[in-house]
């Protein structure tokens, strides 16, 4: 479990550093500090991916018969949402935190059907910095929308969306965790 723990300590360091020490990190350049971070948070996915892989399954909860189902349908937004700070739709102009908002619903669409140690842990842990992420831009930069795009955009997005969707749940069939059963155990 601590690896999972370093693992997702060195991912919220590396996504933090700019944000709360600015100031060491404009003297060590944009390329150097870009690059720490870089290092930062690589390392922190092969350490989380390790150490969960590794963990005892300690339950905490029992997750809702068939709460799989909504987890999919918030999979499918929160895949969604990582796309509309790159697309050219209309949604971009009314959210500010695209990718941080589909990463808070990641996490609690995980949340619902995870419901050992580990996953509170790994799942919980990543949506908080997410939340916290969001404060601290939030807290710092004023936020000029973009200018607004068409619907065209936000159906390229969903269409996209749909295959990346397709595919991540392709992953986790292959992996023997079948995302469209709707109960697990």
């Amino acid at each position: 479990m601590s690896v999972l723990v370093f693992g997702l300590l060195l991912w919220v360091a590396g996504h933090l550093f700019k944000r709360i020490l600015p100031g060491l990190r404009a003297r060590l350049g944009e390329m150097p500090g870009k690059l720490i971070a870089t290092i930062l948070i690589l390392a922190g996915v092969v350490l989380m991916v390790v150490g969960f892989r590794r963990a005892e399954t300690v339950p905490v909860y029992a997750p809702l018969p068939g709460i799989g189902h909504l987890t999919d349908l918030l999979m499918l937004i929160a895949v969604f949402l990582y796309g509309v700070g790159h697309s050219k739709g209309r949604l971009r102009a009314y959210l500010r935190h695209p990718m941080l908002t589909g990463t808070i619903v990641w996490a609690v669409a995980h949340l619902l059907v995870n419901g050992d140690k580990a996953s509170l842990i790994l799942f919980g842990g990543i949506g908080v910095w997410a939340v916290v992420e969001i404060a601290l831009i939030n807290a710092q930069s004023r936020w000029t929308p973009p200018p607004k795009g068409g619907l065209r955009g936000d159906a390229i997005n969903l269409a996209i969306s749909l295959v990346i969707y397709g595919l991540i749940a392709g992953v986790h069939i292959w992996l023997g965790k079948n995302p469209f059963l709707g109960t697990y155990g």
